[in-house]
């Protein structure tokens, strides 16, 4: 049933990657590669801590020794990542971009890495070639409030593209006012829009500005990457000063970040739901743990881990503040630490009001948790708490242009719970019926809940 499922229903779906991180810049300009190493292993920091792990030093990881000594060093480490989901991505890559079925080793690697880079100077292997080749349908990019978007705009201007190119407004450099940049990034905001901002009026002016400039440009989602939601009882009378405060170079208590914060995530969600947006929070992640290495290698290197952070009261606070007066936009709510999955789970129950099919998402297991374990714990607990057949699925949220097998990952894991289900009789043998779920979860969901345009035909 398992190998039914996915080959007829779920093999040959496009793609929609409704969240990543892959460079609007690169797709554009339909960047080629120069090397097997450049593609594969530039800005993965999944790699990079195998790599670290298995005693590689950082010369070869994110330094600058040559592309061959990187390939090879990494394919050193690859028999060390059994039982780690890079094994599995790894030769799923190898195999749907360049069709080669060895196992990647030291014994194999001057092939592979020749083979590759061949490959890779063929036309169809440049982003743009690549999207097509994976049937990438959508890509939505993450991107400051303050950006130009021109890569966006340049991409648009070529109406034949097989790829959507859509940006997503990310503005958490505006709510994180106690960090140490805040005050440069603000005057870097405030230049996006030629203008000068002095108070919190200002700012959320300016905020709106850059919204409908990016939705101009396709734009219907929004992100934000915080350690947990905020839900402080705030007047606007209050939040000001602390703005002030802050842009005249003093620093904010914790109490007054906590405020400042409440009151601009909320001042947003009501703007995003008059632009009939979606809103998704990745809640939990602890960044930045090695101080050492983030001075000399910078952010998103590899030294973020799970956090334990209380999330149910303020993520209960925050939503139904919205709702209240009925200005909850279509939420998506993406959890880091697995003990979180059950309040996720049943969160969202609290707020789908029947307005239209899962307003509010659980969002699919997010980074640490986007492998086998992971994935399947997410989808049972979803299926126990609400309604799997809503749920919208699997995105990439990557860096990397070789990441779009994990879509297939998803889908086999999907595809075997259910065949699994059906052999001990707690599913019925309908493969009418459960295809079609497939279906919508890997596909349909999505394209309904965010409203893409699709020429495919399925």
């Amino acid at each position: 049933t398992a190998v039914a499922l996915y080959h007829d229903y779920a093999a040959d779906l496009p793609i929609l990657d409704y969240h990543c991180h892959l460079s609007p810049e690169d797709i554009a300009r339909n960047r080629r590669f120069a090397s097997i190493t450049q593609l594969w292993l530039k800005g993965d920091h999944y790699k990079w801590r195998a790599m670290r792990t298995n005693g590689v030093p950082e010369r070869f990881i994110t330094g600058d020794a040559p592309a061959w000594e990187q390939f090879e060093k990494w394919a050193e480490t690859v028999p060390a990542t059994l039982r780690n989901p890079l094994f599995h991505w790894t030769h799923l890559e190898l195999q749907r971009y360049f069709g080669i079925r060895e196992l990647l080793h030291a014994g194999t690697a001057r092939t592979i890495f020749e083979q590759t880079n061949h490959a890779l100077q063929q036309p169809q292997y440049t982003t743009q070639g690549i999207l097509q080749k994976m049937k990438v349908e959508v890509v939505c990019t993450t991107d400051d409030p303050s950006d130009d978007l021109a890569a966006h705009r340049a991409y648009q201007q070529n109406t034949h593209q097989f790829t959507q190119l859509l940006p997503t407004f990310r503005p958490d450099k505006a709510i994180l006012i106690e960090k140490i940049d805040f005050v440069a990034y603000i005057e870097k905001l405030g230049h996006s829009a030629a203008t000068t901002i002095l108070t919190y009026t200002d700012l959320l002016d300016v905020l709106h500005r850059r919204m409908d400039f990016f939705a101009t440009l396709g734009c219907r989602l929004s992100d934000h990457g915080l350690e947990r939601l905020y839900a402080m009882p705030f007047t606007e009378a209050a939040v000001d000063r602390i703005f002030r405060k802050r842009l005249d170079g003093h620093p904010v208590t914790a109490a007054e970040a906590e405020m400042y914060q409440s009151a601009l995530l909320f001042n947003l969600g009501q703007a995003y739901a008059q632009r009939g947006w979606t809103q998704q929070f990745h809640l939990g992640a602890l960044r930045n743990n090695n101080t050492r290495l983030l001075d000399t290698l910078g952010p998103d290197t590899g030294f973020d881990s799970i956090g334990d952070y209380s999330q149910a009261m303020a993520l209960s606070c925050f939503l139904n503040s919205l709702d209240r007066n009925n200005q909850l936009t279509q939420t998506i709510l993406y959890n880091l630490n697995p003990a979180d999955n059950a309040i996720f789970g049943t969160m969202i129950g609290n707020f789908n009001d029947g307005s239209r099919p899962g307003k509010i998402q659980w969002g699919s297991a997010w980074w640490f948790l986007d492998q086998k374990d992971g994935m399947e714990t997410q989808i049972n607990a979803l299926s126990n708490f609400g309604l799997l057949a809503r749920f919208v699925g699997m995105l990439t949220d990557s860096r990397s242009f070789m990441s779009f097998p994990r879509h297939e990952y998803f889908r086999r894991i999907l595809c075997n719970l259910l065949g699994k289900e059906v052999q001990n009789g707690e599913l019925p043998d309908d493969k009418a019926l459960l295809g079609k779920l497939v279906q919508d979860v890997c596909y349909y969901n999505a394209r309904n809940y965010f409203q893409f345009k699709s020429d495919a035909t399925v």
